[in-house]
């Protein structure tokens, strides 16, 4: 097991160079770059400063080349594009993901501004889809062909067949526009600080229902129509078969011989699952109900080609995605032992 996890960590490093390299070959060629952004909102502003508090706009006469060649050097476009890609990965390297073109931020700091909105969006969610959906998937599994896994399955394709954006906006327009349950945006109140620990609970779970529900549905419906098949798989092998035959309950079949088995697949994907919890944002859904995270800080990164945040975000998220992967391709070994990695 050793040899393949050293092999698969020799691995993550070509594989995230590749990934570095086509990223910053694509934006090179990508029109509007963040030079042009910026004498942009200097044209949109009437005269905004420049790179060294002068002004950068002058009317009819355009802007000045010198200030041009200025602001290229203040974002490192002087140098060409192989020099800038090499110094990119030597702050990389050393774990620099740069500062931000236009929040003038660290990228590491803006990444832990905004981490808790998305964390408390993939947590909750995650949360939801694996206590909920496992049983129910159990449930439907023992309760093939009845009534309840009929309904069951019916109210899952439906809520998954509805994208969340799309269940966001009626959540939105029913119970924050007309019933006014719940609030538009945001994920506590303005007076939040003044209340006590117990109010601002209540405040703050008031807040993410509507946003949690709306990203939820997708994953739950994954994971419960995935426990119910692998729960069926495994009821119908011999093994099973041989256990009943011997007199035990149907409780002890299930959770005895079936369990473990059938949560293989959901079990291995358990750490990708909690980890996405922690960097997988929805923009839709960020963007609907005014959360601040990193879903929209990518979006707002890519619009304004602020290239730093684009390329650390991706640096760091493709680096835990490989580590992540590796993970639950070891939780196969501790999920069933007869696995062999050679």
């Amino acid at each position: 097991m050793w040899v393949y996890i050293l092999k698969r960590l020799l691995l993550m490093i070509p594989t995230l160079l590749g990934v570095l390299l086509l990223t910053f070959v694509v934006i090179q060629f990508v029109p509007g770059g963040p030079v042009e952004q910026y004498l942009a909102e200097a044209r949109a502003a009437g005269g905004a400063a420049g790179a060294e508090g002068g002004a950068v706009y002058r009317g009819a006469q355009g802007v000045d080349p010198k200030r041009i060649e200025q602001i290229k050097a203040l974002y490192g476009f002087d140098k060409p594009a192989h020099e800038r890609f090499f110094q990119m990965l030597g702050q990389f390297a050393r774990f620099d993901l740069g500062t931000s073109f236009f929040q003038n931020k660290p990228v590491a700091d803006l990444i832990i501004e905004k981490l808790p909105v998305s964390i408390t969006l993939g947590l909750w969610t995650f949360l939801i889809s694996y206590g909920v959906a496992v049983p129910l998937g159990v449930a439907k599994a023992v309760r093939a062909g009845t009534r309840f896994d009929l309904v069951t399955t019916l109210i899952i394709l439906v809520g998954y067949a509805i994208p969340g954006f799309v269940l966001g906006v009626a959540l939105l327009v029913i119970f924050g526009g007309q019933l006014q349950w719940f609030p538009l945006r945001g994920l506590t109140s303005s007076n939040w600080e003044e209340l006590s620990w117990g109010a601002r609970i209540v405040d703050y779970l008031w807040h993410i229902t509507l946003p949690v529900v709306a990203m939820v549905l997708g994953s739950f419906a994954v994971t419960a129509m995935l426990t119910k098949n692998a729960f069926l798989e495994e009821i119908r092998k011999q093994y099973v078969m041989t256990a009943r035959a011997k007199g035990l309950s149907e409780r002890q079949v299930l959770w005895k011989h079936v369990f473990r088995n059938a949560l293989i697949p959901i079990v291995t994907g358990f750490p990708a699952a909690f980890i996405g919890a922690f960097f997988a944002g929805s923009l839709l859904i960020e963007t609907l109900f005014s959360l601040d995270g990193l879903g929209l800080l990518s979006y707002e990164s890519v619009i304004r080609r602020d290239y730093p945040v684009v390329l650390g975000t991706l640096f760091l998220f493709t680096l835990i995605g490989l580590v992540t992967k590796l993970i639950s391709d070891l939780c196969y070994v501790w999920v069933d032992p007869r696995v062999k990695f050679d």
